[in-house]
């Protein structure tokens, strides 16, 4: 299936919380959106594989993205080598995403900047017409993404652009509160971490409230980019 945006995330949860708001605004544009999960996060403080795999399943179906598949590399573990880059080219391959969205450049999870890095490589690698992968017994076509933008994760990363994404911060709050497990539960007696607190549940609202508030609008979601964003005409830009 070609998607429109293929959203990259090096655990569960990341996607959302880095730009589900921005996910719902463009399938309710019309757009074909796909998420690849690299990890199971098997390593979280709380809950398990299987309980993050129903969570992210119940949180795509909110979304509304056509699909979602989990790679199954390792938690914490996984490296930037050739093994992982093709399998990350033979998704990137097959679904031929014009936009692909991944982890933060750096971050306080380190599978985060591993995870950028190693999505921004296979992106371009899957490009190269000497690198040979198969889908179903057939050789894949090479497919390089038009465009690969970084959400903004735990750092608070100066973002080269943003995304107005008024009347969507309800589906991607939603989204996020899929995930039972991970995130503020006043009951439960489970070891707490950085996320599991309140202030970084509420943190979903206010930080996408500031980056509203600097372009005039409600609500907005950051994104850096490698390279320039081009426009035809200064009108173009709000």
């Amino acid at each position: 299936m070609k998607v429109d945006i293929l959203a990259i995330g090096a655990h569960p949860d990341d996607v959302e919380l880095g730009c589900g708001a921005t996910i719902a605004k463009e399938i309710a544009l019309g757009k074909k959106v796909g998420i690849v999960d690299l990890t199971q996060g098997e390593l979280g403080t709380r809950g398990t594989a299987e309980t993050r795999k129903n969570e992210a399943a119940n949180a795509a179906a909110i979304l509304g993205v056509s699909f979602r598949k989990n790679l199954g590399f390792r938690d914490g573990f996984f490296i930037n080598d050739e093994s992982h880059q093709l399998q990350l080219i033979q998704q990137i391959r097959l679904h031929q995403p014009e936009i692909v969205l991944c982890n933060a450049i750096q971050d306080r999870h380190i599978d985060h900047g591993k995870g950028s890095q190693l999505v921004s490589d296979a992106c371009f690698l899957s490009g190269l017409l000497k690198i040979e992968t198969i889908n179903e017994d057939k050789r894949q076509e090479v497919w390089r993404p038009k465009h690969v933008y970084h959400y903004i994760q735990w750092n608070p990363i100066k973002p080269d652009f943003v995304v107005d994404v008024t009347g969507y911060m309800d589906k991607k709050r939603e989204a996020v509160l899929a995930y039972g497990t991970q995130f503020y539960d006043p009951k439960s007696n489970e070891p707490s971490t950085p996320i599991t607190s309140k202030n970084f549940l509420d943190s979903i609202t206010y930080r996408a409230q500031d980056l509203g508030r600097l372009i005039q609008v409600d609500y907005a979601e950051g994104f850096t980019t490698e390279r320039y964003v081009a426009v035809d005409h200064l009108g173009q830009l709000k």
